[in-house]
């Protein structure tokens, strides 16, 4: 278990990784506090070896330990909807909401996700390069941006936000607008609407964001990347959403 205050040449090593992944430290050989913040990011973004989600603690024991040293493993979902399939008018959604959602489940269909180790790859580069970042940086945020770019044609000018490959600042980017729903506000979500969660605190800066794909009985399913390292479709009890921050929604 290694913890902050710790020092030697196992803490250099786990610094080396975490810049690897995308979470930046000092390489000092020090647990220190950067250390300790960039620890706390890596856990709310990762999974262990049974898919699970790390435990944020700031602590590397040995499932952190094996997170740092393998890509995301995949996350099995049984679904009760067809994420292939663009759902039918009748869900709702504007018309560029559901564009987006159209090129999502285009990536989708042709298996899209990190090749190569967290945050790597032709695909994530391909998220990325639009908001002037390199393979390595967290991209949920830069997938939904590009599927909206694609929504208008490819022309950044056109889209109805600018790309950001911030999850909470897109969510900002709606609020500016008037376009978020709070959660708990008795909003049903649409095809093409932008769902936002907190990672590590409320407070803090680190967020997830994904694209809704329907509401159905209760349950919102949802296409997202970097939850796992492909773009993956989701499923939760929308009345039990944990670490909800909102909902986005592009009007006609």
């Amino acid at each position: 278990m290694l913890k902050k205050g710790d020092q030697g040449k196992q803490i250099t090593d786990l610094q080396k990784l975490l810049v690897q992944s995308g979470c930046p430290t000092d390489i000092n050989g020090v647990f220190d506090t950067r250390t300790y913040q960039a620890v706390r990011a890596f856990q709310a973004q990762n999974l262990d070896q049974h898919g699970q989600p790390l435990v944020v603690d700031g602590k590397v024991g040995p499932l952190t330990w094996w997170s740092l040293n393998h890509p995301k493993p995949d996350i099995a979902t049984l679904n009760a909807i067809d994420f292939l399939q663009l759902p039918s008018a009748d869900k709702g959604g504007s018309a560029v909401g559901r564009a987006a959602l159209a090129a999502a489940i285009g990536e989708l269909k042709a298996g899209a996700g990190e090749v190569g180790g967290n945050n790597c790859g032709p695909w994530v580069k391909k998220y990325l390069a639009p908001a002037g970042l390199n393979e390595g940086n967290s991209w949920c945020a830069s997938f939904v941006s590009w599927c909206f770019l694609q929504a208008s044609g490819g022309n950044k000018t056109a889209m109805p936000f600018p790309y950001d490959p911030g999850a909470r600042d897109l969510l900002q980017e709606f609020k500016d607008r008037n376009w978020a729903q709070a959660p708990q506000s008795g909003y049903q979500p649409q095809p093409g609407d932008i769902v936002v969660w907190w990672r590590v605190q409320l407070t803090g800066w680190l967020g997830h964001v994904g694209l809704v794909h329907q509401l159905q009985d209760g349950m919102l399913y949802t296409i997202e990347g970097n939850r796992s390292p492909k773009v993956q479709g989701f499923s939760y009890v929308l009345s039990r959403m944990d670490k909800l921050l909102g909902f986005g929604h592009v009007p006609d």
